[in-house]
C-alpha cells in the first residue's frame, strides 16, 4: 500500500498561534488555496482511497483534493491531531514555560493511534493508493512509527505537506 500522507491547509488558529488540538478549526483562504494546489497536482495521480481525520480542517482540505476523483471520504478519529487538553485554545507562545496539564494526550497513547491507524489502513486498504489528510503531530506519530524512530527525529510537515509512505503487507 502507498501513503500519501497529507497535513490540512492552513487554519485562522495557524495563523494567530493558537493550539487547536481536536477542535474544528477553519481554513484560511491561503489554507483553501493550498489543497487547490495539491489537487491540481495529484489530479492525474492514480489514488484508489481518500481518508480524512474527522475534524472540519481536514475534511475540508481532503474534500477539495478528491473532488477532481470523484471519490468518497472515509473519516476517522485516529488521524485526529493531539488532544492538547486544557491547552487547547491557548496562544501557543505563552505556553513555553508552564507545566504540562495531566490531561494532555501522553506520546505513547498518540503513537498507539498511529499504530492503530496504520494497521487499519493496511487492512482496509491493502495494495492500494491511499491519501490521507491528518494534522502536524498525528501525522508526525504516523511517520515515527513507520520509520521506527523517536518524533523529534521526524521534520515537522508544513500546511498542505505531502509525504509519501510505502507499507508492506
Amino acid at each position: 500500500m502507498i501513503l500519501l500522507l497529507v497535513r490540512h491547509g492552513e487554519t485562522i488558529d495557524n495563523v494567530q498561534q493558537i493550539m487547536q488540538g481536536q477542535t474544528q478549526g477553519c481554513l484560511t483562504e491561503k489554507g483553501v488555496q493550498q489543497a487547490e494546489a495539491l489537487a491540481r497536482q495529484l489530479a492525474e495521480e492514480h489514488i484508489d482511497a481518500f481518508v480524512s481525520s474527522d475534524l472540519k480542517r481536514s475534511f475540508d482540505t481532503c474534500r477539495i483534493i478528491a473532488k477532481p476523483h470523484l471519490k468518497e471520504i472515509f473519516t476517522t478519529a485516529l488521524l485526529r491531531e493531539r488532544d492538547w487538553g486544557d491547552f487547547t485554545g491557548e496562544y501557543i507562545p505563552d505556553l513555553k514555560d508552564r507545566t504540562w496539564p495531566d490531561n494532555v494526550e501522553k506520546i505513547q497513547a498518540l503513537k498507539q493511534r498511529a499504530k492503530d491507524f496504520l494497521r487499519l489502513m493496511a487492512e482496509k486498504y491493502p495494495h492500494q493508493t491511499v491519501l490521507a489528510v491528518g494534522h502536524g503531530i498525528i501525522n508526525k506519530a504516523i511517520q515515527a512509527v513507520y520509520h521506527n524512530k523517536p518524533m523529534h527525529e521526524i521534520p515537522r510537515m508544513m500546511n498542505a505537506e505531502i509525504r509519501k509512505l510505502k507499507i508492506e503487507d
